[in-house]
């Protein structure tokens, strides 16, 4: 268990950022504890959440159509054909 003031957390917050991807850094204030600093992987771990689409859409990779036509337009295969050989 890793445990730092608040003071050398305002200080070096990065230090506090590269220990807590090792286990949870208890910052104190006034010698009590006040916070828990931990990567997000492990909050998620003790939260038990997982992925979800809002996680999957945000990852860099995902491009998303903004211009797409309305749900009701319906589908021309020839048209989707002619976009995709220019």
């Amino acid at each position: 268990m890793t445990t730092i003031s608040s003071r050398d957390f305002n200080q070096d917050v990065g230090r506090a950022k590269r220990l807590a991807r090792q286990e949870p850094v208890f910052i104190t204030d006034r010698g009590r504890p006040s916070h828990v600093l931990m990567s997000f992987e492990a909050f998620r771990q003790i939260s038990g959440q997982t992925e979800n689409i809002v996680d999957l859409l945000a990852m860099p990779d995902n491009e998303i159509d903004l211009d797409a036509p309305p749900a009701d337009a319906g589908w021309d295969r020839t048209e989707a054909m002619d976009d995709g050989e220019n």
